[in-house]
């Protein structure tokens, strides 16, 4: 049985994530599981960013909004 996906395990002001790649109007991010080389990448569409500044490297606490939903919509999947 595959272990639950906790938001807290990935944002916190010490944890990051990193722009990986753009395709189709969404942009990719990694993030590190928090004390862990574990990585994972989760989607942050075009269209849903509003006013808002994406980086190429940002605090994560940043992007817990996209970060929650790609948990719960199953597109934040684990990363090389």
């Amino acid at each position: 049985m595959a272990q639950k996906l906790d938001i807290k395990d990935f944002v916190a002001k010490e944890n990051y994530v990193d722009f990986e790649s753009y395709r189709q109007g969404v942009f990719y991010y990694k993030v590190y599981k928090l004390n862990s080389t574990i990585s994972y990448m989760f989607p942050v569409p075009l269209d849903d960013i509003g006013t808002a500044t994406l980086l190429a490297t940002d605090k994560s606490v940043l992007y817990m909004r996209w970060i929650r939903k790609a948990i719960e919509d199953g597109t934040f999947i684990k990363y090389k």
